[in-house]
């Protein structure tokens, strides 16, 4: 059974920072390309960014670049998202999920930046 399990959420004040793990298991975790989605309150699900499965190519959308790293640990199994310079409209539940198939995410964690 596929488990991924997020955490590293929080409540930070814009231009702040976080950094969110989601450690997995019950599949094969180096041979998966992996993603990180969110959504915001009353919006639908977007797509943050993808990670190849040797971490070799590196996907963004737009509205993160250059503040926004993830990167990959495969012997620890675990996914990261480093958030600089945070946002109001970062705010949003953030999973993370197989990219082939982002039905296949975790629980989600809560990033809710305000001042």
């Amino acid at each position: 059974e596929v488990q991924l399990v997020e955490s590293g959420g929080g409540l930070v004040q814009p231009g702040g920072s976080l950094r969110l793990s989601c450690e997995a298991s019950g599949f094969t975790f180096s041979i998966n390309d992996m993603s990180w989605v969110r959504q915001a309150p009353g919006q639908g699900l977007e797509w943050v960014s993808r990670i190849s499965s040797g971490g070799s190519r590196i996907y963004y959308t737009d509205s993160v670049k250059g503040r926004f790293t993830i990167s990959r640990d495969n012997a620890r199994n675990t996914l990261y998202l480093q958030m600089n310079s945070l946002k109001t409209e970062d705010t949003a539940v953030y999973y993370c999920a197989i990219a082939t198939n982002t039905n296949l995410r975790g629980q989600g964690t809560q990033v809710t930046v305000s001042s």
